[in-house]
């Protein structure tokens, strides 16, 4: 395609629809008999989203291939019967509330990196974070797998670039120089090995306790630790905004 960007100044590529051949990637993939796990949180009323979510996503993401869908929720007894995919499996995890959204964001970070260390490491090669309140409308293949992926915020192609901004202000972990950032990355959906995502929670869930001893909050809270962490830890794959399109944006 040359009406888009497909790589990055680090030559790390930009996967867009059309880039990659999905099928010759598919083989590839069988090969290594990998398993990708998915972890995603259903917390306070964001239980409403998890039949959608889980339905689209047992459909498209990584049809065919072996997944792990991990889903974090305090309400285990409102999840509806889910037929899986014979491939995949769904593990339903408890998890503690707390009554400002902004905190159960932030956690987010702190749970998936205990669970790596205790659990996880032990029975996926890559995970992927996404955020429950979106349905998959079409297939996401193996063309996101990479040892560190981050996708592209859609407010870097809509006239709402200014409303998603790095955090700027230098008493802030999360604060990027103003002109350094390369993109700006959702956490809405982000992954890679699991050993990358481990090190990549840790690090924003330092940043964001070094934070709240100082007594601040980054601009957009975990997503603004991913954009630091990302600044100096460069992704070896990022994906294109067609990946997480927010239509709020």
């Amino acid at each position: 395609r040359r009406d888009v960007l497909v790589l990055t100044p680090w030559l790390a590529p930009i996967v867009w629809e059309g880039t990659f051949s999905r099928d010759i990637l598919n083989a590839q993939y069988m090969q290594k008999n990998l398993v990708t796990g998915v972890v995603t949180f259903a917390v306070q009323k964001y239980w409403f989203f998890i039949e959608g979510f889980m339905r689209s996503a047992n459909k498209y993401f990584l049809a065919g291939h072996r997944v792990n869908f991990y889903l974090f929720t305090d309400s285990p007894e409102k999840i509806p019967h889910l037929q899986m995919a014979p491939e995949n499996h769904l593990f339903v995890i408890p998890v503690q509330s707390h009554s400002r959204w902004q905190d159960i964001s932030t956690n987010r970070m702190d749970i998936i990196s205990t669970y790596i260390h205790s659990q996880f490491q032990y029975e996926v090669n890559y995970l992927y974070s996404i955020d429950i309140d979106v349905q998959l409308l079409a297939h996401i293949g193996v063309e996101i797998i990479d040892a560190l992926v981050a996708t592209i915020s859609s407010s870097e192609v809509t006239a709402h670039h200014e409303n998603k901004a790095h955090e700027t202000r230098p008493e802030s972990q999360a604060a990027v120089p103003k002109g350094e950032g390369d993109f700006y990355y959702t956490a809405g959906f982000y992954g890679g090995s699991v050993s990358e995502v481990y090190k990549l929670t840790r690090a924003c869930f330092k940043g964001v306790m070094e934070d709240r001893e100082n007594g601040i909050e980054a601009r957009w809270h975990d997503e603004s630790h991913l954009n630091k962490y990302l600044l100096y830890h460069k992704p070896t794959r990022l994906l294109s905004p067609e990946y997480y399109w927010d239509s709020e944006l």
